[in-house]
């Protein structure tokens, strides 16, 4: 198992990860340490504890709105797989019935010619 040293409002914090997770542990710790930081300019020395806790429910809370969001685009992709399902169908339909048309059309004219024909034959 490989280990990291995570640094975050100024403090290492060795981790363990497994082997090949380095880079995204270091990645995420750079991005609670930056939300730290924000934090503290922004509310000033309010105790370790209480920012960490802070930064953790700000993270969470932009976790879960990712969520949401996420949940919001998958129906979305549903509905438009549905839509699309159906105008495939529509497609499918009125071409079935423009292709009836045109051999309806054809077997009139063709009894048509008959016709013209057998009129010609008579005369």
């Amino acid at each position: 198992m490989a280990q990291v040293t995570v640094q975050i409002g100024g403090r290492d914090y060795k981790m363990a990860c497994g082997e090949g997770e380095e880079e995204h542990l270091l990645a995420l710790g750079r991005a609670v340490d930056e939300r730290h930081t924000q934090l503290k300019a922004q509310f000033g020395e309010v105790g370790d504890i209480r920012l960490a806790v802070m930064t953790s429910i700000m993270m969470a809370d932009e976790l879960k709105e990712a969520g949401r969001r996420q949940a919001s685009l998958e129906s979305e992709i549903v509905a438009l797989k549905a839509a699309d399902q159906d105008a495939v169908q529509a497609f499918d339909a009125r071409h079935t019935d423009v292709a009836e048309q045109i051999a309806n059309a054809a077997a009139r004219l063709e009894r048509m010619a008959a016709e013209l024909a057998e009129g010609t034959r008579r005369e």
